[in-house]
């Protein structure tokens, strides 16, 4: 009996697919992913500005910015995510089509058809790739778990919990104040 054919992927082919298709690639693999919730996306905003705004106050030189955004994991044609939120911190990364390499924090919103990719596939791409902070945030399942992987360390807080990030010094999200 033969063996299923493989079919390898590029990023040439996640650039081909029809326009309303949001699809991410990792190791040659396509992976359809579902249109965002409501909720997913007052996630991400919410998220996204008090990121943002944080950065501009504090005169920082880091770029933030929410999908879809091209991220070009390992500069190479097998890998292209599209990160929920995504900082980086080296301009040298950043070209017209996106990030070209690691972000140094990456968060991911956990949708019902993403959680074994969030959980598992992203969670060791990224940290192969030089992520540097990995943040999934589980709105089902009120969770949020950190990995700051400079460190090793892995937490795990609650919509309830003020959680520091790992990149910056001062920076503190609490959930509890957010309306979503």
């Amino acid at each position: 009996m033969a063996l299923p054919q493989y079919e390898e992927y590029t990023v040439e082919d996640i650039y081909n697919l029809p326009e309303e298709t949001r699809a991410e690639l990792i190791d040659g693999q396509i992976y359809y992913m579902a249109p965002p919730t409501r909720k997913h996306q007052d996630i991400a905003g919410t998220l996204y500005r008090k990121i943002a705004d944080y950065i501009d106050s504090n005169g920082g030189s880091c770029k933030t910015y929410i999908a879809p955004f091209a991220v070009f994991l390992n500069e190479d044609d097998k890998n292209y995510v599209e990160p929920d939120i995504s900082v980086i911190c080296n301009p040298n990364k950043l070209n017209d089509r996106g990030c070209v390499g690691a972000p140094d924090w990456i968060i991911e919103i956990v949708s019902p058809g993403s959680k074994k990719t969030d959980y598992f596939t992203k969670l060791f791409k990224y940290r192969t790739a030089g992520v540097r902070e990995y943040w999934i945030v589980d709105p089902i399942k009120n969770l949020i778990l950190v990995y700051n992987f400079d460190t090793s360390d892995s937490e795990q807080y609650t919509f309830a919990d003020t959680i520091k990030t790992g990149i910056y010094d001062d920076l503190y999200i609490d959930f509890s104040k957010m309306n979503f």
